[in-house]
């Protein structure tokens, strides 16, 4: 029985660890439930004025509605998406109550003739928001080509002489029948830690057998030897 002692804390130490992050994963799925929650409620909030001057962190995702002038100046990012394949999210500079601010009217496929390049009167309803999506891997604009891969809210503004700014329309009136609205939701921020959990239960329940198969084979050599 001695030679069992020492593998049975062993196993039922490691197990306790794995069971502990599986648990703790679960109250971080709990936490990041509720934190998408209350993301979803601001998002989907009564619509304001574009703030004088807004703040990155505390003014994203507040819903606005605007109504302007798009001046026809915009900027094309490459994006992809699902059932639809390649197209681009259109950023037009927009001027409204004597601001210039950007504007991303949504998506656009590739092999679209119609030119995005709207100008007039138009109303929004949408969201602020600040896109961290430059990252170490991000190529730089093509601007000859006037081709960007990934919203970089203060390098837009430079191109187009705008406030960094960025409103993120859910509906247009007049609506451009070309470009398909891609407001902002919660589906893109991440929120891995059921699998997490799922996880290291898994590691636990193998650890567990990994445990059990040792004991009984050290029980087996003793039975062995006593015979």
């Amino acid at each position: 029985m001695g030679k069992l002692i020492a593998p049975l804390i062993f196993g039922a130490a490691g197990a306790a660890i794995l069971i502990s992050l599986g648990v703790w994963q679960m109250q971080r799925l709990e936490w990041k439930q509720g934190v998408l929650a209350e993301i979803q409620a601001r998002i989907n909030d009564a619509p304001v004025a574009v703030p004088v001057q807004p703040d990155p962190e505390g003014d994203r995702f507040l819903p606005v509605a605007a109504q302007g002038e798009l001046t026809g100046e915009y900027l094309r990012v490459l994006v992809s998406q699902k059932r639809v394949g390649a197209g681009y999210r259109i950023i037009s500079a927009f001027e409204t109550e004597g601001r210039r601010i950007l504007v991303d009217r949504g998506f656009m496929p590739v092999q679209s003739d119609d030119t995005p390049a709207a100008q007039g009167q138009v109303a929004y309803v949408g969201n602020l928001h600040w896109p961290e999506e430059v990252d170490s891997y991000t190529p730089a604009p093509d601007l000859a080509q006037n081709l960007w891969f990934a919203r970089d809210v203060p390098a837009m503004a430079d191109a187009l002489n705008t406030e960094p700014v960025l409103l993120i329309a859910r509906a247009a009136t007049p609506a451009d029948a070309a470009i398909a609205p891609l407001p902002v939701s919660t589906e893109g921020i991440p929120n891995d830690h059921l699998n997490y959990a799922i996880t290291w239960f898994s590691l636990a329940i193998v650890w567990l057998g990994m445990t059990a198969f040792l004991a009984w084979r050290i029980r087996r050599e003793q039975t062995q030897k006593a015979t």
